[in-house]
């Protein structure tokens, strides 16, 4: 019962969670009043406000990146609240940079860019799932995911 965030309400300056139900088979993102296209949603979504979600000691939320189509993770990044209000609003994926102190798009120098899909919100608020698709690389060493670079020997 993960709710998540799906876009921003220029009304209610509140982000804008569309909630699943068994009563309808597919969720429509209305943009001022315009339905845009329907958008296939998991989850068992509910309304969620940017307040609701829990921020550490810096003022940031991990971020897990996901190829919507194919669930590969992708990368993971930090993002505060206005990143997060920003990737909503404009469905690029927006981050804060810690080492650089400074927001970057991912894909706004290298082309690589994100087309967020849908954000979903864990069961304690305190990490972010992006759902997106992906142009090109994810990382910035080039590869299609930035977990390709090792992995710790697991004993069972």
């Amino acid at each position: 019962m993960c709710p998540s965030i799906t876009g921003y309400s220029r009304k209610t300056s509140s982000l804008r969670v569309i909630r699943s139900s068994s009563q309808f088979e597919t969720a429509f993102e209305t943009v001022v009043g315009t339905v845009v296209g329907p958008l296939p949603r998991i989850g068992d979504n509910g309304w969620v406000t940017i307040d609701e979600l829990t921020f550490d000691a810096a003022g940031l939320i991990p971020a897990v990146v996901q190829q919507y189509d194919t669930r590969e993770v992708l990368m993971m990044a930090w993002m505060d609240a206005e990143a997060v209000r920003r990737t909503a609003a404009t469905g690029r994926g927006t981050f804060w940079s810690r080492s650089r102190q400074q927001y970057w798009v991912k894909g706004e120098t290298s082309g690589h860019r994100q087309h967020v899909k849908q954000i979903l919100v864990d069961c304690d608020a305190d990490t972010l799932l992006l759902l997106v698709d992906q142009e090109g690389p994810a990382c910035h060493t080039g590869t299609r995911s930035c977990f390709e670079h090792g992995e710790f020997e697991v004993k069972a």
